[in-house]
């Protein structure tokens, strides 16, 4: 499978298209969790008008009426073209696909289908908070395998933690982030083949979460963890929600490894009442027609990534960053600076600056927090600014 590069943005730079206070008259929870005084980089919602393929799929079918129940395989035949045009995968199998509320609800789904009460499943902290809430919940136990220093799997670790969630014969999943959040780490094909490698001398099943899979920046390369040697008895979860804005529109797709698609067939049929039938037109409409809208966001991120680093270098030189080569979030290790276990919350309430805490990330979040960089420039200085006035 051969890297494909993006074209060259078509559209302008869709992150200098909003104000501020534009931005401060949405509704979502990113605009409305902090008071109107606090610059909100924290969540993964993205400060963009959508893409226009994407406004007039969903008009359309406002106007239409078209608001009932999702059906049909356009989104799945969408992914399969973006994948190959994109990533060079030509063999996402349509008919081994499912589409589910989003990916979260999906890995639950998919647990599910592999995993039983009790049983363990392996994540890689520092990682998306969600995965302790929601194993947690459908009564699976979390079992820890670190990154390793360079922010990368740890094959060694991870190795010992699936001997160790099969020692007493029973059933065990990895949860995969790929690409990682909150780092930003872009698994290769090589590390990739190797827990596919390791799942299978283990018996462990993977599920991967690939929601940033169409964030990642030129020159590096996105490999879908279904189409490396081995993962044949993979389950993915993909969606267009992260790439595009969508959040808000629900909808995402499971797909299956050739040896796993009688796990597929064996969701219940009810899971697919969940999407929206308007969500899976507009991730049909970005997927299809919105590649432009996303080669201009993806330059817009990657400036913006330069531009942070740039701007804590100048005022907050005792944060450590390593740029990731994926999604828009920004990964701080900030020990240095003295803030105790939280800083996030030394940065809101002196700084009125909202980031992630990272100490829901699990085990390498303490001291750390994640900054979300998919805003307007002058934003992005201006939170950096505070952030350095509220440490000095």
């Amino acid at each position: 499978m051969t890297s494909i590069p993006h074209d060259p943005p078509g559209e302008a730079n869709p992150f200098l298209a909003l104000s501020l206070d534009q931005l401060r008259r949405r509704t979502s929870m990113k605009w409305r969790t902090h008071p109107a005084d606090v610059l909100p980089l924290w969540v993964a919602e993205m400060d963009v008008p959508l893409a226009e393929p994407v406004v007039r799929a969903v008009t359309d079918a406002v106007e239409t009426g078209d608001t009932g129940y999702p059906a049909g395989t356009a989104y799945a035949e969408a992914l399969a073209a973006f994948a190959g045009k994109r990533w060079g995968w030509d063999d996402l199998a349509v008919e081994r696909t499912a589409i589910v509320p989003d990916v979260m609800l999906g890995v639950v789904e998919m647990l599910k289908l592999v995993t039983g009460p009790g049983d363990p499943v392996i994540v890689n902290p520092p990682v998306y908070p969600p995965f302790y809430q929601f194993v947690t919940h459908m009564d699976r136990r979390v079992v820890e395998a670190p990154l390793g220093a360079d922010l990368r799997l740890d094959l060694g670790v991870l190795e010992e933690a699936f001997r160790g969630a099969v020692a007493d014969g029973g059933r065990a999943a990895h949860l995969l982030c790929s690409p990682h959040n909150p780092t930003g780490t872009v698994h290769t094909a090589a590390e990739l083949a190797a827990v596919a490698e390791l799942a299978e001398r283990y018996g462990v099943r993977v599920v991967a979460d690939e929601i940033h899979a169409p964030l990642v920046a030129a020159g590096a390369r996105f490999v879908p963890y279904l189409s490396v040697p081995g993962a044949e008895r993979g389950l993915a979860l993909m969606s267009a929600s992260k790439g595009w804005n969508l959040a808000g529109l629900k909808a995402a797709l499971a797909l299956a490894g050739p040896g796993a698609a009688a796990d597929l067939a064996r969701m219940p049929e009810e899971v697919g009442h969940g999407p929206s039938h308007v969500g899976v037109l507009a991730h049909t409409a970005a997927l299809r027609d919105g590649t432009a809208w996303l080669d201009a966001a993806l330059a817009g991120i990657a400036d913006n990534r330069r531009l942070l680093t740039d701007l804590l270098a100048e005022h907050l030189p005792g944060v450590v960053h390593h740029p990731g080569e994926a999604t828009y979030l920004a990964w701080l290790d900030c020990r240095a600076l003295g803030l105790g276990d939280d800083p996030a919350d030394v940065f809101l309430r002196r700084g009125r600056v909202a980031l992630s805490s990272g100490l829901p990330f699990g085990t390498g979040g303490t001291g750390h927090a994640r900054l979300n960089l998919a805003t307007s420039p002058d934003v992005l200085t201006e939170a950096v600014r505070r952030m350095a006035a509220a440490v000095a």
